[in-house]
């Protein structure tokens, strides 16, 4: 009851703040406009219109007036715990400090000085005031200081604030918060996005937080218990962006979602889209990242080996059958899945992936508003050639190698007629690429050998090598 009052408190203030004219003033300053003095409107409007400046001076004082609100509140507070009236007052009024604190962003050279005011300390503390509106507060304000924006082009001072928040447990509090925040309160789930634009702040600016979150709060399984959730919201949808982040650079935290059951729980949230396609570009762009998720799980050796036990190669096969959205999404992670990990590609031979994977081969791709680019075509292409060059890769005899050869030749060798015209349609794009590159050296505009090499990859120097592997397999038969 305490903090109810006290909330309520809070969110009278805002409501307050914005409060509409009634009928009756609005007619009343219509009625007046005519007789009110013009130099004295000019005067008002210069007056509103004044933009302090926000300089050394300035910080202190914001910084002394939060200090005096916060210890005006915890005095309150201390005081009077039972009775929430007599320090409702104190709690509107540190809220409004914790606002203009918000102004701090427009400098964000002064991060510095803010960190040697010793102020961080008490911002963060906040994060575990009892009444949680003050800490949604707080996680506006480390949103608004740590906004990609505000730190453009201030790379120092933003390292010495992230530097001294990680000093004092943002990650920790910021953690602790997020699993006291409702779901069902507007507020409070603004301030779950608020938490996870803040993290992926902090890890734009210092790289290494992507592990630190991980080892040292309980982040990751929040991540997964919010994309099991059936129902589609935004904070849902940026979970599963937080959770491709945190996976796409650190083999760590790969083999720490893994040991959480997280190979599984990915599974059942691509799941949800084996025959349905998501409702709007936001639900789809969720879709994406949750695959982003999957196939990075897929790196270390010990998840691939989950991935076949949870039957993540039957799931990725009727995806591809049901030739949906997730349709390209589901070859890639079935790429990675059997690239040097046999057991995976035995599994895709046993349960039938083959007629599947080489309808894809032939060119039978389903056709939707988004996957009409060309590029989107080229780059399932490539990924199907180098999905059947993992099974060949992976299958190296038996009756499953010569099921795989048999593929090449039914139907009067019509995938040998089509592995040769995807060989000579990749080497001339090549062979275009290195005369281009050459004509650019006699002109005097020299590329470096890693530069040449890389400008080769993307016009499909990979997918041409791959595909004079595969010419090479397929001739056994």
């Amino acid at each position: 009851m305490e903090l109810a009052n006290a909330r309520s408190a809070l969110k009278r203030k805002r409501d307050d703040a914005i409060e509409p004219f009634d009928n009756g003033t609005a007619a009343a300053a219509i009625t007046d406009a005519s007789s009110v003095d013009l130099s004295l409107l000019e005067a008002v409007e210069k007056s509103q219109t004044t933009v302090e400046v926000l300089d050394l001076k300035t910080l202190k004082r914001l910084v002394l007036a939060f200090e005096r609100r916060l210890r005006d509140n915890i005095e309150a507070r201390l005081k009077y715990p039972d009775q929430p009236d007599k320090f409702a007052d104190s709690e509107i009024e540190l809220h409004e400090e914790i606002q203009r604190l918000k102004t701090l962003a427009g400098g964000p050279e002064l991060y510095p000085d803010l960190v040697s005011l010793n102020v961080i300390p008490s911002i963060l503390g906040l994060l575990s005031h009892d009444n949680s509106d003050i800490a949604v507060d707080v996680v506006g304000l480390l949103q608004d200081l740590t906004d990609e924006d505000v730190l453009e082009d201030n790379d120092e001072p933003a390292r010495v604030l992230v530097d001294a928040l990680i000093e004092n447990n943002v990650l920790e509090l910021l953690v602790q918060n997020l699993t006291r925040l409702s779901e069902f309160d507007p507020d409070e789930m603004a301030a779950v996005y608020a938490t996870l634009a803040t993290l992926e702040n902090l890890i734009e600016v210092k790289p290494a937080v992507a592990e630190m979150v991980c080892e040292r709060t309980k982040l990751m399984r929040w991540l997964l218990g919010k994309i099991k959730v059936r129902e589609f919201d935004s904070n849902k949808q940026y979970a599963s962006e937080i959770l491709a982040i945190l996976l796409q650079n650190s083999a760590a935290n790969q083999r720490r979602l893994g040991q959480m059951n997280g190979v599984d729980v990915v599974l059942q949230a691509v799941a949800m889209y084996k025959s349905r396609d998501p409702k709007t570009a936001d639900e789809e762009e969720m879709v994406e990242n949750l695959f982003d998720c999957l196939c990075c799980l897929l790196m270390p050796l010990e998840n691939k080996e989950k991935f076949v036990r949870a039957e993540g190669v039957e799931l990725m096969i009727i995806i591809m059958k049901q030739k949906k959205l997730a349709y390209g999404s589901a070859i890639r992670a079935l790429d990675f899945a059997m690239t040097k990990y046999p057991p995976a590609c035995e599994r895709f031979v046993d349960v039938l992936g083959l007629k599947t994977a080489f309808a894809a081969f032939m060119g039978k791709i389903p056709m939707s508003k988004k996957n009409k680019k060309e590029r989107y075509q080229e780059e399932l292409e490539e990924r199907i050639i180098s999905l059947i060059a993992s099974l060949f890769g992976g299958i190296l005899r038996g009756s499953r190698r010569d099921r795989l050869l048999s593929k090449f030749v039914e139907n009067e060798c019509e995938k040998i007629d089509r592995l040769m015209e995807l060989f000579i349609r990749y080497s001339d794009r090549v062979k275009a690429e290195t005369e281009r590159m050459n004509q650019l050296k006699l002109d005097d505009l020299e590329m470096d050998e890693d530069e040449r090499y890389n400008r080769r990859l993307e016009v499909g120097l990979y997918t041409l090598q791959v595909g004079g592997f595969l010419w090479t397999c397929s001739s056994e038969h």
